[in-house]
C-alpha cells in the first residue's frame, strides 16, 4: 500500500470512528429541523374529539427545546395546546393530543414548529381517512409486524401508570426527587423474549451507545421517564428504554434489535429519581408502553436553585 492510500485509509477510518451513523446513510446528530405530524383522530364519549400528534426530530442526539410562542404553537385559537417544548431524537408516534369540540365540522386545526431555522406544519382534521382505534395504533408503532393482526392484538388493553403523590413538586438543583408509579398490564401482547439480567447488567446495557441501524421491534412492557417541557437537562435514574424510535442494533429501545423489555416487579411499583442540572419549571412524561398501546402521565417539577 502506498503512502497515499495508507493515509486515504487511515482518513476513513478516523470518520467512520467520529461519526458512527455514516455507514446508515444521510443521517444527522443535530442541527436538523423536526416534523410535526397529524397522526389521527378518535372520538370522546362526551362527544369531543381528539387530534393525535407527533413528530419526527431528524436527529439522532440533539434534543431542541421550543418554547411555546412564534416558533411553536397552534392557530386558531390557544397557542398553548400542551404540546412538547423539549423534542426528543427521531420519530415520537402518538406524543400528545388536543381536545376539540364537537362542534369542530371540517375547520382545520395547524401546529406550526421551527426548529433550527426551518418552519414545518402539521394540519389535523375530521376527514374519515384519518379516525384512528387500538388496531391503528398498535399497527402503526410496530406491534402487528407487517400490518397482520391476532385475536390476541385485538384484545389488548392498553397499560395504566398511575403516579403516586402529588403531580406537582418542588425540587432544588442537584437534589434528586423520587418519583413513584404503579404499572399495571394485561400481559398482552406477550414479549418476544424477556430478560433475565439483574439491574446492573441492565444498566450497563442501557449505557452502552448503539450502533448500526436495524428494522423490526420487539414487543415488551416497559415504562420511561422524559423531560417533556424544561430546558435544562434531567438525570433519570435507573436509565429507562426510551419512547423514541432509536433503530440501531445496541439501542435501549423496542427497536433496536438486541433490545430485552425490562424485569417489571409483581406488585407493578417503580421507582426512579430525577436531577435537575438548572432552575425553572419543568414537565415530565412519563409513557407505559406495553409493545402495542400506551398511556401517558405527567409531573410538573419547580426546580430552585
Amino acid at each position: 500500500m502506498t503512502n497515499r492510500a495508507a493515509k486515504a485509509a487511515l482518513l476513513l477510518s478516523v470518520l467512520f470512528l467520529a461519526s458512527p451513523l455514516a455507514v446508515n446513510g444521510q443521517t444527522y446528530l443535530k442541527g436538523q429541523h423536526v416534523e410535526p405530524a397529524f397522526e389521527g383522530w378518535r372520538p370522546n364519549p362526551d362527544g369531543t374529539f381528539n387530534f393525535m400528534f407527533g413528530y419526527m426530530n431528524e436527529n439522532w442526539e440533539e434534543e431542541p427545546t421550543v418554547i411555546i410562542g412564534e416558533e411553536n404553537f397552534f392557530s386558531p385559537g390557544e397557542a398553548d395546546r400542551g404540546q412538547p417544548t423539549r423534542f426528543l431524537p427521531r420519530r415520537n408516534r402518538f406524543n400528545f393530543e388536543v381536545t376539540v369540540p364537537s362542534d369542530w365540522g371540517d375547520r382545520e386545526l395547524v401546529w406550526t414548529l421551527s426548529v433550527n431555522g426551518v418552519e414545518r406544519k402539521a394540519y389535523a382534521t375530521l376527514k374519515e381517512d384519518y379516525l384512528v382505534d387500538n388496531m391503528v395504533i398498535a399497527s402503526e408503532t410496530g406491534s402487528l409486524g407487517a400490518g397482520t393482526s391476532s385475536p390476541e392484538s385485538r384484545s389488548n388493553l392498553p397499560p395504566v401508570v398511575t403516579l403516586q403523590g402529588d403531580s406537582v413538586r418542588v425540587a432544588r438543583v442537584g437534589e434528586p426527587i423520587t418519583l413513584t408509579t404503579h404499572l399495571w398490564d394485561d400481559g398482552l401482547p406477550k414479549a418476544r423474549r424477556e430478560s433475565s439480567n439483574t439491574a446492573d447488567e441492565l444498566k450497563s446495557r442501557m449505557m452502552r451507545r448503539p450502533s448500526r441501524v436495524t428494522v423490526g421491534k420487539v414487543n415488551g412492557l416497559f415504562l420511561s421517564w422524559n423531560v417533556y417541557r424544561g430546558e435544562g437537562n434531567v438525570t433519570i435514574d435507573p436509565p429507562l428504554p426510551k419512547p423514541w424510535e432509536d433503530t440501531r442494533t445496541s439501542a435501549n429501545s423496542p427497536w433496536g434489535a438486541l433490545w430485552l423489555p425490562p424485569q417489571i416487579p409483581e406488585d407493578g411499583i417503580m421507582e426512579i429519581t430525577a436531577t435537575f442540572d438548572e432552575p425553572g419549571s419543568y414537565v415530565l412524561w412519563g409513557r407505559a408502553d406495553d409493545g402495542g398501546l400506551y398511556y401517558d402521565t405527567y409531573v410538573t417539577v419547580h426546580v430552585s436553585e
